[in-house]
């Protein structure tokens, strides 16, 4: 089917972002606590899969691990910058636990009639590298998003005099930068050696212009979970 690629990447934004408010609207903060588990783990077995979308070589991951920052951002505009780190810190800990759990596979050794233990060791035999590197780019980039986004959130209530404007501004103004941060680092330490100069550079072409698109993408998202928590503010209470 022509343009598969494209037309599933644009639908997952959508999807995804969806499905956090969708989770926080059922969940609460524990919600957005569970989106963060799911989407980071989920990115870093994605990214192993190299296809060719909108012209370029791209790994996939991008769009589900965008979501993490909308995780982040709603944690703090909603729940406060603890909150939002705490948030951090919980991927960051999923990360961690999924390296250790993943590779304690490859301690068995499999029956003779065993058929799966190959192919999931194919898989997942780059993943301490992957991990790795998705952790320490997860850890700097997310750790700048809550920080920036507080950052901003102080400038615009001092200069206006009003908490609950400039929402996008925060928003974009952080996860722009903190996306940049994180596609450069995690590629780099990923991937140098295992693709050639020039499929690293269209990755990280591809990989930035998907997080500038989803970044814009994510401030209506982020207005519909305030406006769901301004409705049902016992949300706020879970």
């Amino acid at each position: 089917m022509p343009f598969q690629n494209e037309l599933v990447t644009l639908a997952s934004v959508f999807a995804f972002f969806g499905g956090l408010v969708a989770f926080f609207r059922l969940f609460g903060k524990t919600g957005i606590f569970a989106w963060t588990v799911i989407c980071t783990i989920a990115a870093n077995i994605e990214v192993l899969i190299l296809v060719h979308a909108f012209g370029m070589e791209t790994t996939l991951g991008n769009v589900i691990f965008a979501s993490s920052f909308l995780a982040t951002d709603m944690m703090s505009e909603l729940f406060g910058k603890k909150e939002a780190n705490r948030c951090v810190k919980i991927g960051i800990a999923a990360n961690i636990t999924f390296i250790l759990i993943s590779q304690s596979w490859f301690l068995y050794v499999p029956s003779a009639n065993d058929m799966m233990s190959e192919p999931i060791r194919a898989v997942f035999a780059n993943t301490p590298r992957v991990m790795l590197a998705s952790l320490f780019a997860y850890v700097v980039c997310e750790l700048y998003d809550v920080w920036a986004y507080h950052f901003l959130w102080g400038l615009t209530e001092k200069k206006f005099g009003n908490r609950r404007a400039f929402l996008w501004v925060r928003n974009n103004g952080s996860t722009l930068v903190s996306q940049l941060i994180n596609v450069v680092v995690f590629n780099l330490l990923a991937f140098a050696g295992v693709y050639d100069a020039r499929t690293i550079i269209e990755i990280l072409i591809f990989g930035y212009a998907t997080f500038i698109v989803t970044s814009l993408l994510d401030t209506p998202f982020l207005y519909w979970a305030r406006s769901i928590a301004d409705r049902h503010p016992e949300l706020l209470e879970r």
